[in-house]
């Protein structure tokens, strides 16, 4: 794949890169990635793949833009209020780098939908705020083979990895799965809601940043993912541990 001047211009910073240079930047033109969730994590993640040059970048949220969505969700503004996330998302990417394509899915994932939306992706990255939509996903995404880039946040704390169930570790046995690292959800209602108990806005785009970096690293091949590793950072106390599954 060649890129015109202007590309050239607009990349430099990844070109210089020897991680990623010209063939990265490529592959990650060529990539088909499926964000879940246009909200607090979707925000910056597709901002941040957007402007890596992503060539196409689906986006399935049901949701409307509220004013209470935008102390954290920085893809969308005030004018955006009332409008669908996935539209408002189209023209931010738009804005960003004309050089992406956005594919927007206004509807809510279910049991009927989400293996064929997923097939015709190569990668997804799930920001949704539910644990419902988190075990549908992960579960279409194994069945499909697809690598599955998964966030969740907390009122002051968030949590990053990165699941391959259908690849073998190197002795042999499969890579965990979302089900391996959470075997059963919880029981409706213990879990509140960000709106019942808050959620720091910055952290979510922390979080979501992250996982657009460890997006870009699945995609150009660079530095060691987060397979069988979870990633905790304590907003709290300012700090980043991590967790082998």
């Amino acid at each position: 794949m060649s890129f015109d001047a202007a590309e050239i211009e607009r990349y430099a910073r990844h070109l210089v890169l020897p991680e990623i240079g010209g063939p990265g930047q490529a592959r990650l033109a060529a990539a088909r990635v499926l964000v879940v969730g246009a909200g607090g994590l979707g925000s910056p993640l597709i901002l941040y793949l957007a402007a890596a040059g992503v060539g196409c970048i689906g986006v399935v949220d049901d949701d409307v833009v509220s004013l209470s969505n935008l102390q954290r969700q920085v893809l969308h503004g005030t004018p955006d209020i009332g409008r669908p996330k996935v539209s408002s998302a189209a023209d931010a990417v738009l804005r960003l780098n004309p050089h992406v394509r956005v594919e927007p899915h206004a509807h809510r994932l279910d049991g009927h939908n989400a293996r064929a939306l997923i097939a015709g992706y190569d990668l997804v990255a799930d920001g949704c705020d539910n644990f419902a939509t988190r075990y549908l996903v992960a579960d279409a995404c194994l069945a499909e083979m697809r690598p599955l880039v998964t966030a969740a946040l907390g009122r002051f704390d968030g949590s990053l990895t990165t699941l391959k169930p259908y690849e073998m570790r190197p002795d042999g046995r499969p890579n965990p799965s979302y089900r391996d690292l959470f075997p059963d959800p919880p029981a409706a209602g213990v879990v509140p809601t960000c709106a019942e108990v808050g959620v720091l806005g910055a952290l979510a785009g922390i979080m979501g940043s992250m996982m657009a970096l460890e997006v870009i690293r699945q995609i150009t091949g660079f530095g060691e993912g987060l397979v069988g590793r979870l990633l905790m950072v304590d907003a709290m106390g300012m700090r980043v541990d991590e967790v082998g599954y």
